[in-house]
């Protein structure tokens, strides 16, 4: 599991699968989001703009992210 320091919580589901290069692009990201593809804390996620705060575990594929704050 990967550890992603933000500086400012919550941060968008969306955003985080963006800019950690989970996905291509912010367009992937909610098509993947929407279509069942994204676990938050083990549980399947669909809310695009699903608030993330410090704590947070997201899945994606092969990858699992934890989120911290600076």
């Amino acid at each position: 599991m990967r550890e992603v320091e933000i500086s400012k919580s919550p941060v968008e589901l969306y955003k985080i699968l963006k800019f950690e290069g989970m996905v291509s692009s912010g367009g992937e990201a909610k098509l993947v989001i929407a279509d069942g593809q994204v676990t938050v804390n083990g549980e399947i996620e669909t809310r695009k703009r699903k608030k993330i705060v410090s704590g947070d575990v997201i899945e994606f594929g092969e990858e699992k992210v934890l989120i911290k704050t600076t």
